[in-house]
């Protein structure tokens, strides 16, 4: 089970990294949770709203990119610590962070992120 929740987190991973909003959605369930503990995020419940904010997001954060630090699985669960660059108002920004996945039917059902906002202020 381990090797298979590590192919659907790499999967999403990657999607993300490619910019490709449908692929992304793809990786979650219909009722998916994405969580931000960020005071910058915001956090919402669906497929559908993630897809529709998708396009904003990849949009925003010109050149994305996930650099995978460490990766690990429990059970349904994963941890991924990651590096994650971008370009923000023509400004290139880097900010470490870590993920936290609950996998359900091959799909990913929760998603948490932890970043620092103020170190991204910092940057622009």
């Amino acid at each position: 089970m381990g090797q298979l929740i590590r192919e659907i987190i790499e999967r999403y991973l990657a999607a993300l990294n490619a910019g490709d909003a449908d692929a992304v959605a793809a990786c979650v369930t219909d009722d998916f949770v994405n969580e931000h503990t960020s005071a910058a995020g915001r956090s919402l419940r669906s497929r559908a709203a993630y897809r529709e904010r998708l396009g904003g997001f990849l949009a925003e954060f010109e050149n994305l990119h996930y650099d995978v630090e460490d990766l690990l699985v429990d059970d349904d669960r994963a941890a991924v610590a990651y590096r994650m660059s971008f370009r923000l108002h023509g400004k290139p920004v880097s900010v470490r962070g870590m993920f936290w996945f609950r996998v359900e039917d091959g799909l990913i059902a929760h998603r948490r992120d932890y970043w620092d906002g103020k170190t991204v202020e910092q940057q622009i």
